[in-house]
């Protein structure tokens, strides 16, 4: 027997099925507690809290994984064994592109089809077991969207257990980040506010446009994977949870996660909701604004934690530049720095119920994402930063300028130290919410009316 005895013959069964197999009757015998699946273009997890109970359930005869799979189909390819060794050249050194809680990933050319792919082998005493892997399965054959990694496949022969996935070339965004080798080049703000947005696009698709909500779990700067031109990817869905449905608050389950990602709420309770993956892309998001990890070791006693440290940095403006990342190189603009600070901040607010909704926080970003930082204008004077709208010098988008003193002012958030440093600070949380979806707003609503006027004058 294997190291997986708890994957039973039941659970083989549904990632290798067998036509062969005259068990219908048993295999049916409980579909009358199952309700159809609503039929939607983004999701087909079935909206029901049971079917919900379904998928969380451990039961040891696995009946319950097999009636949510008689409700929705694999769409998977399933591999063998051989084919995946002769993919990544029987897991040679040369094929090794890193190693996780989960196994280690290699590189892989499929003989049939010659796609490049990323083939992930579980580690048979690693983290992620049966259950996991076939929520992984589950997750990603059942969830599509621009922003999460594509399964192409699995294998489940024997033992092994193998996820075969799209191959993102750009590696992840950890690599990107931290103890980048010297002929590396760090990225630049442009491509942090673009990364941050598409990632925060990705946890959306998850948390309001799959039926029941999708609790991602793990958000983290080494699950975001970065394909052709930095689009990033989330990946890595094994403790991925379905969240509360009817008039449930959250879900109840075992902490796991990564420390220095995990909510504070959910390390404490085990109580899961959709904030707790709010409150993780928070900590990313600072990442990405100051290039530290969110737990390092070797930095001195009070500034390993990177919440921890940064917090009190936020309640004085003087020290916004301090949470820059050195590597930028103050190419940065200051007001940019002020408003991904202060989405930032409302990310990793210790109380759940103070963080906003992702979709606000995509809103923000994506207008940040949306104007490019010219860093030839010159560092760290507000007068002369200078933002172009996406597009400029590259044949797209109108080609103008913004000035931080001109019209992209009005437009923006309060000062964001006035927000944090605000008496009533619940009050102001809000008011930087709703500014900052406004703010959002206003920038889409200018560029329609841009747009339609191009169009206007290009009919008179």
């Amino acid at each position: 027997m294997g190291c997986f005895s708890c994957f039973d013959s039941r659970e083989d069964e549904m990632l290798n099925p067998n036509p062969q197999q005259e068990n219908h009757h048993h295999e049916h015998e409980h579909d009358h507690d199952l309700k159809p699946p609503v039929p939607s273009r983004i999701s087909r997890l079935p909206p029901s809290a049971s079917a919900g109970d379904k998928l969380r359930s451990t039961t040891s005869n696995g009946e319950s994984k097999r009636e949510l799979a008689a409700a929705v189909q694999i769409a998977a390819q399933i591999f063998t064994f051989r084919e995946l060794a002769a993919a990544t050249k029987n897991f040679m050194p040369q094929s090794f592109l890193g190693e996780g809680g989960f196994g280690r990933v290699y590189k892989g050319l499929l003989e049939t089809t010659g796609q490049v792919v990323a083939v992930k082998q579980l580690d048979r005493d690693g983290l992620q077991g049966n259950r996991e892997f076939l929520v992984e399965v589950l997750m990603l054959s059942l969830l599509h969207h621009p922003n999460l990694v594509n399964l192409i496949g699995y294998c489940a022969d024997g033992d092994q257990r193998l996820l075969v996935y799209e191959f993102m070339p750009l590696g992840s965004l950890e690599d990107h980040l931290h103890d980048l080798p010297p002929d590396k080049e760090p990225l630049d703000w442009n491509t942090r506010m673009k990364i941050a947005a598409g990632a925060a696009k990705g946890l959306e698709y998850l948390h309001d446009k799959a039926n029941p909500p999708v609790i991602y779990r793990d958000f983290k700067s080494s699950n975001i994977l970065l394909d052709e031109g930095y689009h990033p990817k989330l990946s890595d869905f094994g403790l991925a949870k379905l969240g509360p449905v009817g008039d449930k608050s959250h879900v109840s389950t075992r902490v796991m996660g990564t420390y220095g990602y995990c909510a504070p709420e959910y390390a404490m309770t085990g109580q899961l909701t959709v904030k707790s993956d709010v409150y993780s892309f928070g900590v990313v998001f600072l990442e990405l604004i100051t290039g530290r990890k969110a737990i390092d070791s070797t930095r001195p006693h009070g500034e390993q934690n990177l919440v921890t440290w940064a917090r009190p940095l936020f309640n004085d403006r003087r020290k916004f530049p301090k949470l820059a990342d050195p590597q930028l190189q103050g190419r940065y603009p200051m007001r940019g720095l002020y408003q991904a600070l202060a989405v930032a901040s409302m990310c990793i607010q210790e109380q759940a119920a103070a963080r906003p909704l992702i979709g606000d926080v995509v809103t923000a970003l994506s207008f940040l994402a949306n104007q490019a930082y010219d860093h030839r204008g010159g560092a760290g004077d507000d007068k002369r930063n200078r933002v172009l709208k996406n597009g400029e010098g590259g044949g797209g988008g109108s080609g103008g300028r913004w000035d931080l003193e001109g019209s992209e002012k009005d437009d923006s958030p309060r000062e964001t130290a006035r927000m944090l440093n605000s008496n009533n600070r619940d009050l102001d949380r809000e008011r930087a919410v709703a500014e900052a979806k406004m703010w959002g707003e206003n920038w889409r609503e200018k560029r329609r009316q841009s747009a339609q006027g191009s169009f206007d004058g290009s009919n008179a």
